[in-house]
């Protein structure tokens, strides 16, 4: 029997000089480098959505029912120009983030007596049971008769729409924590707030900034339709009574263009604001792509 001769590996492994680069090793094209910039494709988007309303509205050819996106950016600069839509604007902004914040730090303060007792477990499920269907709106005439006709109706109104959904997300994120995790708080000798601050929030912050961002277009809604009920009561209020004002003069350019105020202000909190939150946090810990 002859003997097996042993087949001797090459220590290096050269590819043939003609062979092609795989998709990896392959330098990106002009194209392939702007398609993977979120902004770029994000302003496309934008500009294609834009385009099909120019479109529609030119082929409708009837501006009090439909203006078209040049004329409603038009309508925009002139109310911007004259002040009237900024400071419209302003009195919105100053009201939602009162209503907003104060919305916040009560869906905190209850999830954080929720994760820290049975009992108050207990009493956030039963108060979310209760009130979470309730619309915002709904409650505004019971706030103009507690709150008279002021801002804080509108704030009253506004809380109650960002708290709950708050409170909801954030309650099944910390819900959704490991036990592990829990134990090793509890290993290190942290306790309620303490383990809330230093585990929980941070575990849960993925859902946490879900409930941010649900509040923050629940607020909007709710601000818009309390302000055209508010608006008509007092003379006086934020984009809703503007909204509503150029309605009743047949301004629809207007309309659309206070509208369009509003998916502005959506866009750059969306971009500047929690974005960045999400890139600092999210993406930074690994928690999302």
């Amino acid at each position: 029997m002859k003997p097996v001769t042993p087949v001797v590996r090459p220590e290096i492994l050269l590819a043939p000089a003609h062979a092609e680069l795989s998709s990896v090793q392959r330098p990106l094209s002009p194209l392939e480098s702007l398609y993977r910039l979120g902004w770029i494709r994000k302003t496309v988007i934008l500009l294609v959505l834009a385009l099909i309303w120019e479109v529609y509205g030119r082929w409708l050819d009837n501006p009090l029912l439909f203006p078209s996106f040049s004329e409603t950016v038009s309508a925009f600069l002139s109310g911007v120009g004259s002040g009237v839509l900024l400071e419209r604007a302003g009195v919105s902004l100053k009201t939602l983030l009162v209503g907003y914040g104060i919305g916040i730090a009560l869906a905190a303060t209850l999830t954080t007596i929720a994760i820290s007792s049975r009992l108050g477990n207990d009493f956030l499920e039963t108060l979310t049971s209760m009130f979470n269907p309730l619309p915002a709106i709904a409650l505004l005439p019971l706030a103009l008769i507690w709150f008279g006709l002021g801002t804080g109706s509108v704030i009253f109104v506004l809380v109650h729409s960002v708290l709950w959904a708050v409170a909801l997300n954030t309650y099944s994120g910390f819900r959704a924590v490991s036990v592990t995790l829990r134990m090793v708080g509890q290993n290190y000798g942290l306790k309620r707030f303490a383990l809330v601050r230093s585990i929980l929030i941070p575990a849960a912050f993925p859902s946490i900034l879900t409930g941010l961002k649900v509040g923050w277009a629940f607020a909007w809604r709710t601000l818009l339709a309390a302000e055209l009920m508010f608006g008509v009561l007092s003379g006086s209020g934020g984009l809703g009574w503007y909204i509503f004002e150029n309605r009743n003069r047949l301004e629809t350019a207007n309309v659309f263009s206070g509208l369009f105020f509003v998916i502005m202000i959506g866009l750059l909190v969306e971009n500047l604001l929690f974005a960045n939150i999400e890139k600092r946090t999210l993406q930074r810990w690994g928690m999302q792509q």
